[in-house]
C-alpha cells in the first residue's frame, strides 16, 4: 500500500493534467481519469488479494538508505552497460500487453516516450503494434519478451521475426503458464475488443521444460535472459541452460499472489548467481530510492510496467518521457545524498545496517 500521508494526498489534491503530475504514483491519478474502466482495471490490480502485488512496493519501505555527508561525489555516471549497449540509467521499460487499450497509439507512444528519456524498452509477446512499425519510431535498443504458446516451431518463428527487426534481447518469461485469479478484472468483466491486433500472440502461455528452454536459447544467437525467476534454485537452472541474464519478477503480483516480493527475493538470487551473469529486477519500482535499493542489494538493472502503463494511458508519450524521467532525476539525487558518484560504486554499503 502507498505511503498513508501520499494517499491522502492524491485523494485530495487534483491532479487533471500532465503539469500537475510530480511523481509516479500521481500517473494513477491522471489515468484513472483518462482510460477507460476496463483497461483501467486490467493495468491496475492484481492477484488474489493482491498481498504480492501491493507488497511489491511497500517492502521498499522497510528497506532504509545510509546517508553520507560531504562526500565529494562530483559529476554523477549514470551509464550501465548489458549486453553490448549503454543505457544512460539502469531503468528499464517492462514488457507490458495491449497497449492500444490502453492509448490509441499504444506501444508507438510508449517507445518514443522512452526514446526521450534515453530508456530502453522490452515489447511484450501480446504487443498490439508489430515490430516493423514499432523499429520505426525506436531511438534506444528494443529487446522482446517471448511467451511459449502452442509448440516451439511457433516460437522459432516469433525469434526469427525478433532477430530480423533488430531487437537486441529476449526475455523468455516462464512465470504464465497458468491463469491469474484477478478479481477485480472479473467483476468489471474485462474483454480485449474483437479488432485489436496482436500479432505474435495465438493463444494463452503453456507449460514448458527447462529443455525445451535450453533448445530456444540454443536457437537463437541473441542474448537471452529468463524471466519470472524469485527462488535461488531456479537461477541456478536458467544458467545451467545458458541463460544470458535473469530478472527477478513475480509479474508484478498478478499471477501467484502471496508470492515473495521481488526486492526480498533479490538477495537470494543474487548470491547463488555470484555475478556470473546480469541480474535485473521488476515489480514495486515507484521512487529514485526504490532503484538505488534494488542495485545495493545486487540488482544490475530495474524495470517498470504499472507504473509506465498509467503514464501511457495518462498522457501518451509525452506521460511515458515524464515518468521516466522523474523517476531518473529522483535516481541521481538518491546517489547524490549516499555519496555515490557512479554505478560501480553502488553496493551493499548504501543499505542502512539496523
Amino acid at each position: 500500500m502507498k505511503n498513508k500521508s501520499l494517499q491522502h494526498e492524491l485523494e485530495n489534491y487534483p491532479i487533471n493534467d500532465l503539469s500537475q503530475v510530480t511523481n509516479l504514483f500521481d500517473f494513477e491519478v491522471l489515468a484513472k481519469k483518462h482510460m477507460s474502466q476496463s483497461a483501467f482495471a486490467y493495468v491496475s490490480t492484481g492477484a488474489g488479494e493482491e498481498i504480492t502485488f501491493n507488497k511489491n512496493h511497500s517492502a521498499f519501505d522497510d528497506i532504509f538508505l545510509n546517508p553520507r555527508v560531504l562526500n565529494q561525489a562530483g559529476e554523477l555516471d549514470t551509464k550501465v552497460s548489458l549486453f553490448g549497449d549503454t543505457l544512460d540509467y539502469p531503468i528499464m521499460v517492462d514488457p507490458f500487453a495491449f497497449q492500444r487499450i490502453m492509448h490509441p497509439d499504444g506501444e508507438l507512444a510508449t517507445v518514443k516516450g522512452a526514446g526521450k528519456a534515453n530508456t530502453a524498452c522490452v515489447i511484450s509477446s501480446f504487443t498490439s503494434t508489430s515490430l516493423e512499425d514499432i523499429q520505426q519510431v525506436a531511438t534506444t535498443p528494443i529487446w522482446f519478451q517471448l511467451y511459449i504458446q502452442k509448440d516451439k516451431q511457433f516460437a522459432k518463428d516469433v525469434i526469427k521475426q525478433v532477430e530480423a527487426n533488430g531487437c537486441r534481447a529476449i526475455c523468455i518469461t516462464l512465470d504464465s503458464v497458468a491463469s491469474a485469479v484477478r478479481n477485480k478484472e472479473q467483476k468489471i468483466g474485462f474483454n480485449l475488443p474483437d479488432d485489436l491486433v496482436t500479432p505474435y500472440k495465438i493463444g494463452r502461455p503453456v507449460p514448458v521444460s527447462w529443455q525445451l528452454v535450453e533448445e530456444l536459447i540454443a536457437y537463437t544467437k541473441l542474448p537471452v535472459l529468463i524471466k519470472g525467476i524469485v527462488s535461488a534454485e531456479d537461477a541456478q537452472r536458467a544458467i545451467d541452460i545458458g541463460a544470458a541474464g535473469i530478472i527477478v519478477s513475480n509479474h508484478g503480483g498478478r499471477k501467484l499472489d502471496t508470492a515473495p516480493p521481488t526486492i526480498e527475493a533479490l538477495p537470494r538470487v543474487v548470491e547463488r548467481v555470484e555475478k556470473r551473469i546480469p541480474v535485473l529486477l521488476d515489480g514495486g519500482i515507484r521512487r529514485g530510492t526504490d532503484v538505488l535499493k534494488a542495485l545495493g542489494l545486487g540488482a544490475d538493472a530495474v524495470l517498470l510496467g504499472k507504473p509506465i502503463a498509467q503514464a501511457l494511458g495518462a498522457a501518451g508519450a509525452d506521460g511515458v518521457e515524464k515518468a521516466l524521467k522523474i523517476l531518473q532525476h529522483e535516481f541521481e539525487m538518491a546517489m547524490l545524498l549516499t555519496g555515490r558518484g557512479s554505478i560501480d560504486q553502488i553496493d551493499s554499503s548504501v543499505i542502512w545496517e539496523s
